[in-house]
């Protein structure tokens, strides 16, 4: 007869994500795993395959958990030109906050880390922030029709622009003291949407 996991396998790779994230992947042991998820190196293994896979399935629920808040957001009817000006404020109130700077955003944190060298890693990368882009050019797309945004804009390259300052947000917020830094490019960022 086949064992029943002693575990929730879902708040397993939950808690996983958080120390992955927190630590980044080379800085989180095997050792680290077992004992901060409370689980045998044979049980992480048995469930979620190798420290990478782990990693892998952990990146991937961040990434489940992120977009349809940023869907919502960006696609709520009435005025588009508002809701891309509200994400961006938010990426950099929360890339300035001290969670972000002890943390920082996954996905960057996974960009910065493995994708160079890790194509698994950068695929998923490349999928979250061709997913941003999408979200952030349709916003854009129906300001552009709503007449919020003025003609001779291209929307793509403003949401190409968005994306590589909000991803640039991430990183400096992670790494500096002063909240400004972050909340000033924003604003001029916003200030080409006029």
């Amino acid at each position: 007869m086949a064992r029943t996991k002693e575990f929730d396998p879902d708040a397993v790779l939950q808690s996983a994500l958080e120390l992955f994230w927190r630590r980044g992947y080379e800085a989180t042991s095997m050792r680290d795993l077992v004992e901060h998820l409370g689980i045998g190196r044979a049980s992480i293994y048995a469930t979620f395959g190798s420290k990478h896979e782990l990693y892998l399935k952990a990146l991937d629920r961040y990434v489940e958990n992120r977009d349809p808040l940023l869907l919502a957001e960006l696609s709520q009817p009435g005025p588009a030109l508002p809701a891309v000006r509200e994400v961006v404020r938010r990426y950099a109130m929360e890339a300035a906050s001290p969670e972000a700077r002890l943390n920082g955003c996954f996905i960057t944190n996974t960009a910065a880390e493995l994708a160079p060298h890790d194509p698994a890693a950068a695929r998923r990368v490349e999928i979250s922030w061709e997913h941003l882009e999408t979200l952030l050019h349709s916003a854009l797309v129906r300001a552009q029709a709503l007449g919020e945004l003025p003609e001779g804009r291209d929307p793509r390259a403003l949401a190409r622009m968005l994306l590589v300052l909000l991803q640039g947000v991430r990183i400096v917020g992670k790494a500096s003291n002063d909240p400004a830094r972050v909340r000033d490019a924003a604003e001029q960022a916003l200030a080409l949407l006029d």
